[in-house]
């Protein structure tokens, strides 16, 4: 609903008369619930209950309901020289919002579905909204009440549906909340007069502040002295004025051409001439319109939406995709099912059409379960036959057939127990081959006999046994009677102190072992020696005698070795 107050119906007639010299709060609220192209914005509209409190306020108020650019660009234009002279500055939007990340528009009511080139056209900028604001820093708000973003599809536009991250001047407040909170908010909170409101826009879970709001902020005067406005001269008379006004709203009300045509026929030379044309020409080149309107009063909501694109999926009408936006996708599946079913093809449903669509695609599930049950039904009787002369049969090769063939058949997991248990038993028979073969290759002891073990059985529970047997007997035998004659030959060395830690020195550097380095050689220095003596081809006593001596002589270990 269009709503002004008189001075502003004459600045946004003329734009020439003089603004008046007194500073005045001034406003712009445009609410866009009715798109001619897009959905619906719910309450969009509800913004403009606000202009009587407004004006009761003492501000200049210019508004409008589901506007045009044109008419929307000229309201914003008086707004702005309006400003220039203003105390306070209020700008309440609703409706469809688009950014690309960084500028934000309010879409008018004649836009589609703009681009990054286009969307100047058919859109309000608010960066320019913003910058006038900017010019009453703590005195100048900015509410949108945006539509969900959701509701617009912008795939390849370069743009997104929604608020960007907007550029705020200093001093200057944005609200951002759903259609109808911005609605409550302006006719309630926002206007109050000599409230303290920054506490509680900022504690409202369900509005998005941001910019210029300290807690004890007021924004409203209390008290307030409207100015009234000289008579002008050679123009309409204030009760012209509102009865015009009143037409429009009734003609904007009613949105037919026929009711355009009466408003244009009555008021020839009126101040809504232009849009009321350009609203017959819309009407006029839109052949479905009546359809569309008639489709929008069933509120379809996502999931209603969501329902009908996977009705006309599932009767093979390609809506290219299921997300609940009704795209071009939709609307020409909904098209060619409508020509199917012999009615008039505009693209948009009624409430008979959809019921008949969900019973269609009813009956189709029925018959695809139907199919399914039928298919399975083949399958199993398959199965069953195979497994009878298979799996049925009792034996390892028809269990491993019917497997082959039916993996996760009726009787895979019968057939998967039998042949486990198969190899259960085979296990257990080769697990007693394999205990009876050592105990043979046990009581033999000797390389010959672990040898042939590990040739029968080389991965044999008791493999590594055989080996650890294997190569202790092949380890050289060392006589008592060797041990002795070395000992006394070390004895004669005197290998004590520093001359035994050269020793462990020596070792340690040929890679050997001799455990701590402290001169004192213990049971790792015998180990290591007798390692050392191994390597060389010596005999492995573990002492150092007159040939180990002379091996360890080539390192830095100095022993006087008698004779020599």
């Amino acid at each position: 609903m269009f709503q002004t107050s008189i001075r502003r119906l004459l600045m946004t007639t003329v734009l020439v008369l003089p603004v008046s010299a007194v500073a005045q709060d001034v406003a712009l609220i445009l609410g866009n619930e009715r798109y001619e192209q897009l959905d619906r914005v719910s309450r969009a509209d509800d913004l403009l209950g606000a202009v009587s409190r407004l004006e009761a306020l003492g501000f200049e108020v210019a508004s409008r309901a589901n506007g045009r650019a044109d008419v929307v660009k000229d309201l914003a234009a008086a707004f702005q020289v309006q400003a220039d002279d203003a105390d306070r500055l209020v700008v309440a939007l609703s409706g469809h919002f688009v950014t690309d990340g960084t500028r934000t528009w309010l879409l008018t009511a004649e836009a589609t579905e703009p681009d990054l080139f286009s969307v100047d056209d058919v859109a309000l900028s608010l960066d320019s909204v913003l910058r006038i604001l900017a010019a009453r820093p703590g005195k100048a708000v900015l509410l949108m009440g945006a539509a969900e973003p959701d509701d617009l599809d912008m795939d390849d536009s370069g743009l997104r549906a929604g608020v960007g991250d907007m550029d705020i001047p200093q001093g200057v407040t944005v609200l951002r909340t759903t259609p109808s909170i911005a609605a409550s908010t302006l006719s309630g909170l926002l206007t109050e007069p000599e409230a303290t409101i920054g506490l509680q826009l900022a504690a409202n879970p369900s509005m998005f502040t941001s910019g210029y709001l300290p807690a004890d902020w007021i924004l409203m005067p209390s008290e307030v002295i409207v100015e009234t406005p000289e008579p002008t001269p050679n123009g309409p008379s204030e009760a012209d004025l509102n009865a015009e006004a009143a037409l429009w709203d009734r003609t904007t009300g009613e949105d037919s051409v026929q009711a355009y045509r009466n408003y244009v026929a009555q008021y020839p030379t009126g101040r809504f001439v232009n849009d009321a044309e350009a609203q017959i020409e819309a009407i006029l080149a839109e052949p479905n319109r009546s359809a569309r309107l008639s489709e929008e009063t069933l509120n379809l909501n996502r999931a209603a939406r969501r329902e009908i694109q996977s009705n006309l999926t599932l009767l093979n009408y390609n809506t290219r995709g299921v997300d609940g936006i009704f795209g071009p996708g939709s609307r020409g599946a909904i098209l060619n099912w409508q020509q199917s079913n012999g009615f008039p093809q505009s693209s948009y449903l009624t409430r008979d059409q959809i019921n008949l669509l969900d019973a269609q695609a009813s009956r189709r599930q029925a018959e695809i379960e139907a199919e399914e049950a039928r298919v399975r039904a083949q399958a199993e009787a398959r199965d069953r036959s195979y497994w009878t002369e298979t799996g049925g049969v009792g034996d390892e090769a028809g269990y491993r057939a019917y497997l082959a063939r039916f993996p996760e058949g009726l009787f895979s997991g019968i057939a998967k127990a039998r042949l486990g248990e198969i190899e259960d038993r085979r296990r257990t028979a080769a697990e007693a081959q394999d205990r009876a073969a050592w105990s043979i290759a046990d009581s033999i002891d000797s390389v010959a006999g672990y040898q042939e073990y590990l040739a029968a059985y080389p991965r044999g529970v008791f493999a590594d046994q055989a080996n650890a047997r294997i190569a202790e007997m092949n380890v050289p035998q060392v006589s008592n009677a060797q041990i002795a004659r070395a000992r006394v030959e070390e004895g004669n060395l005197r290998l004590s102190g520093i001359r035994a830690q050269l020793l462990e020195l020596r070792l340690r550097d040929m890679g050997l072992d001799p455990g701590r380095l402290d001169g004192v050689i213990d049971d790792n220095t015998r180990r290591a020696i007798a390692a050392y003596q191994d390597s060389q081809g010596l005999t492995p006593t573990g002492y150092v005698d007159q040939a180990t001596a002379v091996g360890l002589m080539t390192g830095s270990v100095s022993i006087t070795v008698p004779g020599r």
